[in-house]
């Protein structure tokens, strides 16, 4: 009887183990009773509408001078004395280097002695024409005698009138051993000293005045079509910001043929404070304004060199974003310009979008 029953009792163990595993599967491997679909991301977005842009493109000016000159003398010789420094704001006509003068004053003193002995000439020649012509009327004299004193006359009269002329250019050379400001401005730096022997090609020192001033743009060939007298330029400082905007007063009519560039010049009327003489700045030509959409940068994400943002799209199973691609332009202040993509009305996930997938739930904070 009890070999019987072994049977029943071994299948009741093997039962029990079994539903004992299964149990511990249940426990361990499966999703708890309840769960579900991970909870929408709160985003924070924003509706796109046109608005004016500006298509502009940048480039580094130069600053140049109306008024700007480069003093050089107009004799050779060594420096006795300089008027001026660096830094001094001078008047037109202000003396600034003196240069030794005592070979071309010798020179002049000789010449205006030489002159005075012509004159004594001159005047002896004057008094005999008139003794003569008494004598020639009276018939005492020759006319032949008359003639060669009247000769004699005009000759004495020409050599004065060379040394007069000859005098006149040597005390103007004179002047030029003082060597004076050609222009009103600030002296720049000076590059003499006193005892330095100079020379015509010598550069003494610069005049600048900063109050007429102009920026020179080398514009690239490609983007001469757009150039125009009257573009607004606008100058820029290292953060971007406008500081000043003028047109353009000159295009010029020729192509730089060592850069392949077109010249654009424009009159400072606005000039920035920290604006100097043959200063590089950043500069923006504004081509035209038109309405179309930007973007936030951090609403973009690159991928293989290519551009996406997010949008909201609100279907029947709950509201996703939705992965775009964009093609964008370039870039003003922290916003791209969209060339496509995308269209006004559109509502632009702006954060977060690191976190997001194509398809993704999310919710609008």
């Amino acid at each position: 009887m009890s070999f019987q029953n072994r049977p029943s009792r071994h299948l009741s163990v093997a039962i029990g183990s079994l539903a004992i595993l299964a149990s511990a599967c249940t426990r361990g491997g499966g999703p708890p009773a309840g769960a579900g679909a991970p909870p929408p991301m709160g985003v924070s977005t924003i509706t796109l509408a046109k608005k004016p842009i500006e298509q502009s493109s940048g480039f580094i000016a130069t600053i140049r001078s109306l008024r700007s000159s480069t003093v050089q003398p107009e004799v050779e010789g060594v420096v006795t004395r300089i008027f001026v420094k660096s830094g001094d704001r001078v008047a037109l006509g202000a003396p600034l280097v003196q240069i030794k003068p005592d070979k071309q004053e010798a020179t002049v003193r000789s010449t205006e002695a030489n002159r005075a002995g012509v004159e004594a000439d001159v005047q002896y020649w004057r008094e005999q024409v008139k003794r003569l012509e008494a004598l020639v009327a009276a018939g005492a004299i020759s006319r032949q005698e008359f003639d060669q004193a009247q000769n004699s006359l005009r000759s004495a009269e020409a050599r004065l009138q060379a040394l007069n002329a000859q005098v006149n250019e040597q005390q103007v050379e004179l002047q030029y051993y003082r060597v004076v400001a050609p222009q009103a401005g600030v002296v720049g730096d000076i590059s003499i000293r006193s005892g330095d022997r100079v020379t015509k090609s010598t550069m003494i020192t610069t005049i600048d005045d900063n109050s007429s001033l102009e920026a020179y743009i080398q514009v690239p060939i490609d983007r001469s079509p757009d150039l125009r007298v009257g573009l607004p330029v606008q100058i820029l400082d290292p953060d971007g910001n406008v500081l000043a905007t003028n047109p353009i007063t000159f295009v010029a009519p020729r192509v730089d043929d060592a850069t392949q560039t077109v010249l654009a010049k424009s009159a400072l009327r606005q000039v920035p404070a920290a604006a100097r003489t043959l200063q590089f700045v950043r500069s923006r030509i504004i081509w035209r304004s038109a309405d179309g959409l930007t973007i936030p940068i951090t609403a973009v994400t690159r991928i293989n060199g290519k551009y996406f943002c997010y949008v909201l799209d609100k279907g029947n199973g709950g509201t996703v974003a939705r992965q775009r691609p964009v093609e964008v332009g370039e870039l003003l202040g922290n916003d791209y310009v969209v060339v496509s993509g995308v269209s006004a009305g559109d509502q632009l996930i702006v954060s977060g979008v690191q976190k997001l997938g194509d398809g993704a739930p999310v919710k609008v904070q």
